[in-house]
């Protein structure tokens, strides 16, 4: 029986009573006290309604309350919506023109995703994710993309990881395939980059991204500021290791990163991370150029985003740089020129810097330097791909961006790139990204 019936069936019963009282010969007055009777009935009726009223607008407000509401440490996730699991993909294209039909970059051996992609119109990738808690302590996520490689659609597993939600004591474990936490760029998906392509030390250090089967734990520091530290192992089935020692872990990764608020309008944040790998075989420039060994590779990374008039969805500059340094011990062999096996303990290096200033809402322009270096190879490499000839490879990049929200991106971007013996290379590069359904929000 609900309250606004209990208190009714209780006035009719203080009625009865009172009637009964008056018969019995109390001198009280009968119509005055069921006059006030009635009053009382009609008060109480009012603010039980008014009750009743206001839990059925809190029991409808519950339900439109988001359920991806969760711990600090678990914020990065995506947000839930009607589907159980969210569904969401990205749609990309683009068309790029080259001025040169060679596009080997001097004294390196680049994966197959580091070069320059194909000429006319292209797919690109495409994305298709499907994420959601698999309960309170676990959240997971499947990434597929289609990609178009030597005319024919491939279909790949890009990433399928569980990660831990409310660990606690700020730690965070991760595991499956995931693009690793590594420098600034790598652990986003391309789509989320600032320009059509990867700069130079992405391409030919990374193979444009580092995404293996392994575990990372990291740990977000009890700090007053943003400090966090973390690292991970995993198969080393990716470039730059590309092929594990026999059942053994193939690679290591390790990092730190610190940052906060210099002002209300400035924030920023600095990091370091090295990928150790050791490889029985990784292969370069269409698989004519193999090396065996042991590679590590060290990155610092920096980023830094001011809002001009204190609001960023109106105005931003953003400023971000990456330096890369590979020391590598062990062999190469090119057999497209017949170097044999030749022994190699050295160093290569790279970095870029770019910045992007959003002057409205809508609008977003951008340039970017990067350049890799080489040293002087061994007697029995030179002549080879890896002899870069004294010409390090450069490119210049301007882009200019234009976006209906968040969810539509056109782009358009001009590169100058510097290839071997210092022949430059105009490159125009047209690109739409369109993602649809849900789609969390993309990290710092």
């Amino acid at each position: 029986m609900s309250m606004k019936h209990e208190l009714m069936a209780a006035c009719a019963a203080l009625s009865f009573v009172v009637s009964s009282s008056a018969f019995a010969g109390e001198n009280k007055d009968l119509e005055a006290l069921r006059a006030e009777i009635q009053a009382m009935r009609m008060a109480y009726e009012g603010q039980i309604n008014k009750l009743e009223d206001r839990i059925e607008e809190l029991e409808g407000a519950s339900q439109v309350v988001p359920t991806s509401v969760r711990s600090a440490e678990a914020s990065a996730q995506s947000s839930s919506n009607s589907f159980n699991p969210a569904v969401s993909a990205v749609l990309s294209g683009s068309y790029s023109a080259y001025s040169e039909d060679s596009s080997e970059l001097a004294g390196f051996a680049i994966g197959e995703e580091g070069e320059r992609g194909a000429e006319n119109f292209s797919l690109g990738e495409t994305e298709i994710t499907l994420s959601a808690n698999v309960d309170d302590k676990f959240y997971g996520s499947t990434t597929v993309a289609l990609v178009e490689e030597g005319g024919e659609t491939v279909v790949e597993l890009e990433e399928a990881y569980i990660e831990t939600l409310g660990l606690g004591h700020g730690l965070n474990l991760k595991a499956g395939r995931f693009f690793q936490t590594l420098g600034y760029l790598n652990e986003h998906h391309a789509h989320a980059d600032d320009f059509v392509d990867r700069p130079l030390p992405y391409r030919a250090f990374l193979n444009k991204a580092y995404n293996d089967d392994g575990v990372e734990l990291s740990w977000l520091l009890p700090t007053d500021f943003y400090a966090e530290i973390g690292g991970g192992v995993f198969s080393g089935r990716d470039f730059p290791s590309g092929s594990p020692n026999d059942s053994a872990i193939g690679s290591f990764t390790g990092y730190g990163r610190i940052g906060g608020d210099l002002t209300d309008d400035l924030n920023w944040r600095l990091g370091a991370s090295v990928l150790s790998t050791d490889t029985d075989g990784r292969d370069g420039n269409e698989d004519t150029v193999s090396f065996i060994g042991e590679s590590n590779l060290y990155i610092a990374d920096l980023r830094a985003n001011w809002a001009p008039t204190g609001n960023a969805a109106q105005q931003e500059v953003t400023l971000q740089g990456e330096y890369f340094y590979r020391d590598e011990d062990g062999t190469y062999e090119d057999t497209d020129a017949g170097s044999g096996v030749v022994d190699y303990d050295d160093h290569q290096s790279g970095w870029y810097l770019q910045s992007l200033y959003k002057f409205a809402p809508q609008w977003k322009i951008g340039a970017r330097y990067s350049t890799l270096y080489t040293s002087d190879v061994p007697t029995g490499l030179v002549g080879t791909a890896l002899d870069a000839e004294g010409h390090d490879p450069e490119t210049w990049s301007l882009v200019g961006e234009w976006r209906n929200s968040e969810f539509g991106r056109l782009r358009a971007q001009y590169n100058r790139e510097e290839l071997s013996n210092g022949v430059e290379d105009d490159q125009v590069k047209l690109q739409y990204i369109m993602s649809i359904g849900a789609h969390g929000a993309h990290k710092f």
